[in-house]
């Protein structure tokens, strides 16, 4: 199905998102305030639909998508606006100019179930991908170091300095290199042209891993650079996005320890080889691509929050003349509501969730990916795998464990105490509950404490549990009881209820086959499933 996008703002850096939708015959209309501007564009477009008002752009029934190319102090307000319409959001970085702005338009996005996307190219470029191989494959070995240099002369901003305008491509870089937020970050600069204006900038970031980096952002420099270096303990690797041949680049040095010092045997470059591509129209693409499919942006909302958060780390340090500034580990590469509380020594990973009104209690350990709902209590001590969905007005208690892709229904009960006294405290006896993998549990059901909910089980509404659930096995009722099987997909299959029948089947929906002996359901591994699985094993 084809999408209608709108590119607002199409000045220096919008007349190349103007032309890369247009090629991928997307774009609808273009939208700026100049009527110069959208005189030439009439001339060379002479089809599409232009207007020097955004806001009859939102009101636009037509037009399924945004694509805003504005001065930075502008995306907040403009991504708001274009959110509230029920469109979706492609904004070229940095998110917003405050974190907290940044984190209510993610808020929004989700609350409104729209997608929104930030603009952080380089991740979309080939030579960059394939670093990101290198790196994964173990090739680099151990990364001990990242440096990037970023630096031209002109074009200057006076609504922004060198820091937000330069450096959010080196930041979004290092975070896709390396998977991880730093723990400790300074930066130092200096004002030439304006004194209200940082022109320079050196940041230095330290991370958990052990790995450091920094940035090397100028517009007052003689000559245009702007490299990358990645430094393992194996080999280096060099990303030059000037080159005009070659962009990518890796060094076999050697490092020998002689009498305790270390003395270097200097390797050629060898440049390597990967698919050719323009970065903006892959990510042009990418966002067309999650229009259709509704699916995440690989540089989504959160992905921007992470580096808003480190560009107000870097302005806080050059505002305390290069202090070290802290990452805070409540906000580090997730989503959580200012209405929330979260205790100290809680780990929570990339990409979770965590909305209005809800309480993390401490020494508890949450997965990647997951969503928390409204007025969730954790904790103290739980651990939640990744991707598990907890909807509203569920309480996980000490001693319940879930593991990945669980899902808890509205207004389920977990228990920890088999009899509890409010005047006898029972704190040393709770009992241990534990949901595996891929286990559903429906609204309104209750966990009486000390079971074992089997992977991939099916708890329906309302259901008392009150004994050990077997795998894949359907269960609902008070007391509830087996009343039958369910695929991996979340399909019933056609098993019976028997204890003794043995029998195999396949699911009607997805193809998935199962063999029943007894209570016993495990599904049924074709030849390449279980390759891969040696594989992996």
């Amino acid at each position: 199905m084809k999408k209608n996008i709108a590119v607002i703002g199409c000045g220096y850096w919008g007349k190349n998102l103007v032309r890369n939708f247009y090629e991928l015959n997307a774009l609808h209309t273009i939208c700026d305030c100049d009527q110069e501007r959208l005189k030439s564009f009439k001339e060379k477009y002479p089809k599409l639909s232009l207007s020097s008002n955004y806001k009859s752009v939102l009101e636009n029934p037509d037009i399924d998508a945004v694509v805003l190319s504005t001065p930075a102090a502008t995306h907040y307000q403009l991504a708001k606006d274009a959110l509230l319409a029920e469109k979706d959001v492609f904004v070229e970085k940095p998110i917003a100019l405050h974190y907290r702005e940044g984190e209510e338009l993610v808020s929004l996005a989700e609350e409104k179930n729209r997608i929104l996307m930030v603009g952080h190219i380089l991740e979309y470029h080939p030579a960059v991908i394939k670093m990101k191989e290198l790196i994964d494959s173990g090739e680099l070995g151990r990364i001990n170091y990242i440096y990037s240099n970023r630096l031209n002369l002109g074009k200057f901003r006076t609504e922004e300095n060198i820091l937000w305008s330069f450096a959010p491509h080196d930041i979004s870089v290092i975070l896709y290199l390396l998977e991880e937020m730093p723990s400790d970050i300074t930066a130092h600069g200096g004002n030439y042209l304006n004194p209200n204006i940082t022109d320079v900038t050196v940041t230095n970031l330290e991370f958990k891993s052990g790995a450091k980096a920094h940035i090397f952002v100028s517009w007052l420099h003689p000559y245009k650079e702007q490299k990358l270096v990645v430094i393992g303990d194996k080999k280096m690797a060099l990303f030059d996005d000037v080159n005009p041949e070659n962009k990518l680049f890796i060094y076999n040095h050697k490092i020998d320890w002689i009498h305790r010092f270390p003395v270097p045997h200097p390797k050629d470059a060898q440049p390597i080889k990967f698919k050719k591509a323009e970065p903006l129209k892959s990510e042009c693409s990418h966002f067309i691509e999650c229009l259709k499919t509704r699916s995440t942006p690989k540089t989504n909302g959160l992905k921007g929050l992470q580096v808003l958060q480190i560009l107000e780390a870097c302005q806080e340090s050059l505002k305390t003349n290069g202090s070290g500034s802290q990452i805070s580990t409540k906000k580090t590469g997730h989503f959580i509501h200012e209405s929330s509380f979260i205790d100290d020594d809680v780990e929570i990973g990339e990409g979770t969730k965590i909305w209005h009104f809800s309480h993390i209690l401490k020494n508890c350990t949450i997965g990647k990916s997951c969503v928390i709902g409204q007025n969730v209590s954790i904790g103290p001590n739980v651990s939640i795998g990744s991707n598990v969905k907890i909807q509203n007005n569920v309480s996980v208690y000490e001693g319940v464990t879930l593991e990945d892709d669980v899902f808890c229904g509205p207004s389920i009960v977990f228990t920890n105490v088999l009899n509890p006294r409010s005047h006898w405290s029972r704190k040393d006896e709770f009992k241990k509950t534990l949901v595996k993998k891929g286990a559903s549990l429906g609204a309104n059901s209750t966990v009486i404490c000390g079971i074992t909910i089997g992977q991939y089980a099916f708890i329906g509404a309302g259901a008392l549990v009150n004994k050990d659930v077997p795998d894949f096995a359907l269960i609902y009722g008070v007391p509830a009881q087996i009343q039958g099987w369910m695929c991996y997909c979340g399909v019933k299959l056609n098993l019976s209820n028997s204890p003794n029948s043995k029998e195999t089947t396949k699911c009607n929906n997805c193809g998935r086959e199962y063999r029943k002996n007894g209570f016993l359901i495990s599904e049924v591994l074709s030849n390449e499933k279980q390759a891969s699985l040696q594989r992996i094993q």
